[in-house]
């Protein structure tokens, strides 16, 4: 008899002998240590997420954090999803519903029309936007797609982000998530991490969009506005007894934005625990990371994405330079698209310059 190991590698396994005859080994499969992060470069940001991880999923570390409070919070847009193609997903919608969409565009409400306007020559003519225009953009989005049930709601921004992003070859605005971000969440739910999408898009809109990469729906947070009953009219819902026939409708009536501190008070409200992760890639992720840093029972972490790549993306490489240092004095994380990222969209999509339909 003698001692053998036979080691067979067999996908992502290894294939070990323990125990038998020299002639007959039981052979044991021992499994190999799964490579996350295949679209990272080595950086600081992520060894900083994986010591993170490893010493606060260690049941022996003074920092060790149950599964049940586990929770991170995700920003999306700019964080995990593009929005440099050439504007947010939800402007960009706004843009068309109003402008361009032949069943909407000649009953459009003025300020919708002029929302999507401002929109417009932001894009194509450089034209600053007005100021808070994040609000008067969630008012007018909130009139633009008013009358629509959730269904129909979530069939129209599911038929928007099927077409092409423009700003690039070989990628639709659907499929414009960051691949090493995905990877993060793939990484987090392995180690027993729950993780939200916190953002100030429109709620039904971020549903639709990250329901393909298995985000659930009772995940998302973001900008509400009022629903009805079908048949509720102006009745007041603790008034009203809706009917198994009916169903529900979005209104115009604009609940709340979901930006800065109302993105804490959401999470509170929400989730009712402190997160112990935060992602961003904005100041309007800032209370949010600060919320998450104030968790003073567990070891916490927060992550600052920066949009410095302006050859594989569209980005202000100059501002996001100057973004990254006031994020490091802040005392979060930085993610560098350019220097930590092999890849952005994936190896098949290329930056293009933006391309507009002509007016009609």
């Amino acid at each position: 008899m003698f001692a053998a190991i036979l080691t067979i590698l067999c996908g992502t396994s290894i294939m070990t002998s323990c125990g038998g005859d020299d002639d007959n080994p039981v052979v044991t499969p021992v499994k190999q240590k799964k490579n996350y992060f295949p679209s990272w470069n080595n950086c600081e940001a992520l060894t900083a997420l994986q010591d993170y991880v490893k010493d606060v999923t260690d049941p022996q570390s003074p920092n060790f954090i149950s599964e049940e409070d586990r929770i991170a919070t995700f920003d999306m847009d700019g964080t995990f999803v593009g929005e440099l193609y050439p504007t947010y997903f939800e402007y960009n919608m706004l843009e068309y519903r109003a402008l361009d969409d032949p069943d909407y565009r000649d009953k459009a409400p003025e300020d919708v029309r002029e929302a999507a306007q401002n929109i417009r020559d932001f894009v194509r003519k450089g034209t600053a936007l007005p100021s808070h225009f994040d609000m008067k953009h969630a008012r007018a989005a909130a009139k633009a797609y008013a009358g629509m049930t959730l269904a129909e709601f979530d069939a129209y921004v599911k038929a928007y982000a099927a077409t092409p992003a423009n700003g690039f070859f070989g990628m639709t605005y659907g499929e414009s998530f960051y691949r090493p971000m995905l990877e993060v969440f793939e990484y987090l739910k392995d180690n027993g991490f729950t993780y939200y999408v916190v953002s100030g898009s429109d709620r039904f809109i971020c549903r639709a969009l990250v329901e393909s990469i298995g985000i659930p729906s009772n995940r998302v947070i973001g900008m509400d506005v009022m629903l009805v009953s079908s048949g509720q009219g102006e009745e007041a819902g603790v008034n009203y007894t809706m009917g198994k026939e009916e169903y529900l409708i979005r209104t115009d009536s604009l609940l709340i934005k979901n930006l800065k501190t109302n993105k804490v008070l959401q999470i509170s409200q929400e989730i009712g625990k402190v997160p112990v992760l935060s992602f961003g890639n904005s100041s309007g992720d800032c209370p949010m990371h600060n919320y998450c840093l104030s968790n003073g029972r567990y070891r916490t972490a927060a992550f600052m994405l920066i949009a410095d790549d302006d050859v594989r993306d569209h980005a202000n490489r100059e501002k996001a330079l100057k973004l990254g240092a006031q994020w490091r004095e802040a005392g979060y994380y930085v993610i560098s698209m350019c220097d930590d990222f092999k890849t952005i969209y994936g190896p098949k999509v290329q930056k293009a310059n933006f391309t507009f339909p002509a007016d009609e």
